[in-house]
């Protein structure tokens, strides 16, 4: 079975009572009108032979028919609901499988394709346990159908039986060619979506070049596609339809003639006459499961989609606590994406800055030490425990990360530093104007005082606790409201590190939409140590280098060279890794010496 048909089949299997409420509607309604035929027979040869029970069973034809129409009626409600809730459940857990593969997800799908399987594709997964149920109770009306032309003649079981081989080879014929129509249109839909949040994300780049059209043309470039697998799936629909639907009359027709000679020879009577064409029709009914054989392929290739997904491996933690220590991180024969690292350890309470060209393998080092990523051979330790066998909360808490570009998660300021933090079920309550803005800063969570003054000191040690006090709300203002830069986000995502990471701080491009005197206080901050925290900054600056206690310099993916900054610059390779940086800094002085700034910080460094 294809790890799409398995979705489909546990979405059927999970959706609580829904599934039989689907089914108990379906198979209700369909074996009342199987039995409608019977007793319309009935009342039909009761009012011909003038018996004085014929209008009780003409208020028995009355009883079923509305038994079928509050069959149908809770059927539909109880599909939607179903779907409603199919589809949630499935969204859901495609969330947190996606949150818990990490980077290694979205290296793979363009997000746009994220966004499309986790939401359209989840929605028609969410329709297979209806689609399931109406087709299996098709078989309800049919198979009683066969039992009772059996009984009433056996002859024109055989005929009905022959209409019914020639349907299934129809709907088997349509399920196949649907369900691949159906992913390519899938496909076509995904593609759209990937180019439409690619240019969204570059819209002011797109604007700045003037590009609009051409942008245009790009994203909607599968339109044509999706329109063809439109046409097909309308096209093999409407095929289906017409071939399953010219079975239906051939074999009424058949079975009205077999019985017409037997009427007349007296083997049936009129009313078994009309009864036996009536179960033709209804055995016949499978060519009604063009409907739901459609929503049924239309899951699969959706199921198979979001199975792709799932198959990216969750990231896998251990149980481990860590011992007692300053930070000490080590590599040991890693290898991952083309970078190899035989040996490296990075002392506790040490900076160490990464350098190297673009392309190098800085961003992976940075993202094997923060186990963003994990290596193909070979193992990172922190404290040396390998990284795989500590506990999630306990790597969370000992790592802190910062990024080029942050994304505030929380929906105040407060809690976009607290951000992983998380809060003891014993927290005393807060009071007086800490409880007050603890309130506001949490939403319905009241964080502790201590916990909003140790946000305080990770904003503070990032230079972003100035301008956010002069926020509206200060640390309360919600993230939606709050009018901030791109060098005002990335200082409190590096506050956000700087809060959650008790023994590794890892800084990858972090501070490059700084200012020049924010850089230069962020950088003596990370000099200073905070917190006696080991500090891996991937560095694209010469005076972040300079900074360092020890750079690890990459080329190629490789280490070519280890030590401190001055004794690397004897090196002319080295030396020509900042070539096209060595003029940004000095632009970089002169603006800081015009703003009343001094050159201490370059003071005994070569260039």
């Amino acid at each position: 079975m294809l790890a799409g048909d398995r979705l489909v089949m546990r979405a059927v299997r999970r959706n609580g009572p829904w599934t039989a409420i689907l089914a108990v509607t379906a198979v209700g309604g369909a074996a009342a009108e199987l039995a409608l035929p019977y007793v319309a027979g009935r009342t039909v040869d009761a009012f011909l032979a003038t018996d004085p029970a014929a209008v009780e069973w003409l208020a028995g034809c009355a009883a079923i028919v509305a038994c079928v129409v509050l069959c149908e009626s809770l059927g539909v409600w109880a599909g939607g609901v179903s779907g409603a809730r199919a589809a949630a459940r499935l969204r859901l857990g495609m969330l947190r499988h996606l949150l818990g593969a990490g980077p290694a997800v979205t290296r793979r799908f363009p997000e746009g394709e994220l966004v499309t399987r986790a939401g359209l594709n989840a929605e028609e997964v969410g329709r297979a346990p209806e689609s399931v149920t109406g087709a299996l109770a098709l078989l309800v009306p049919t198979v009683g159908a066969l039992v009772a032309l059996t009984l009433i003649a056996p002859v024109l079981t055989l005929t009905l039986f022959a209409g019914i081989v020639l349907i299934l080879l129809v709907l088997n014929t349509f399920l196949r060619a649907t369900t691949t129509i159906a992913g390519g249109y899938q496909k076509a839909q995904g593609e759209l979506a990937a180019g439409l949040v690619e240019a969204l994300g570059g819209a002011r780049t797109i604007a700045a070049a003037g590009t609009e059209g051409l942008e245009a043309r790009r994203v909607l470039r599968p339109l044509p596609r999706l329109r063809r697998h439109g046409l097909l799936l309308w096209r093999a629909n409407a095929t289906a339809g017409v071939r399953a639907g010219l079975v239906v009359p051939l074999v009424e027709v058949a079975v009205l003639a077999v019985g017409g000679f037997m009427l007349a020879a007296g083997d049936l009577t009129v009313g078994e006459l009309y009864a036996s064409a009536r179960y033709a029709v209804l055995g016949a009914a499978l060519s009604g499961a063009l409907g739901p054989i459609g929503g049924l392929a239309r899951a699969r290739a959706a199921a198979g989609r979001m199975a792709e997904v799932l198959a990216v491996p969750r990231t896998r933690h251990g149980s481990r606590a860590l011992p007692s220590g300053t930070g000490t991180v080590e590599f040991r024969d890693v290898t991952a994406a083309g970078l190899t690292v035989p040996r490296l350890v990075i002392s506790g309470g040490s900076l160490t800055a990464v350098v190297g060209r673009s392309g190098s393998g800085k961003s992976l080092l940075a993202a094997l030490a923060a186990r963003l990523a994990d290596p193909d051979g070979g193992t990172v330790l922190l404290d040396g425990v390998p990284l795989p066998e500590l506990a999630r909360p306990e790597l969370r808490r000992a790592v802190g990360c910062a990024f080029e570009r942050p994304v505030l998660v929380g929906d105040t300021i407060a809690d976009a530093i607290a951000l992983g933090r998380g809060l003891p079920d014993d927290a005393p309550p807060a009071s007086g104007d800490a409880a007050d803005v603890a309130s506001r800063a949490g939403g319905d969570v009241v964080r502790p005082a201590a916990e909003l003054d140790a946000v305080a000191v990770a904003a503070g040690a990032a230079r972003a606790d100035g301008f956010v006090r002069r926020l509206p709300h200060g640390y309360a203002t919600r993230t939606a409201d709050a009018p901030l830069s791109g060098g005002e986000r990335q200082r409190l995502g590096l506050a956000r590190a700087f809060a959650q990471g008790e023994r590794l701080l890892v800084l990858d491009d972090a501070t490059s939409s700084l200012d020049t005197v924010t850089e230069r206080e962020v950088g003596r901050a990370l000099s200073d140590g905070p917190g006696g925290r080991t500090r891996l900054v991937v560095a694209h600056r010469l005076a972040t280098a300079a900074r360092a206690d020890q750079v690890v310099w990459l080329e190629d993916g490789a280490v070519r060279g280890r030590g401190p900054h001055r004794e690397l610059w004897r090196d002319p390779a080295y030396r020509a890794v900042f070539q096209g940086d060595l003029q940004h800094d000095l632009e970089h002085d002169l603006e800081h010496d015009l703003q009343g700034g001094s050159r201490g910080d370059f003071q005994g460094e070569e260039p």
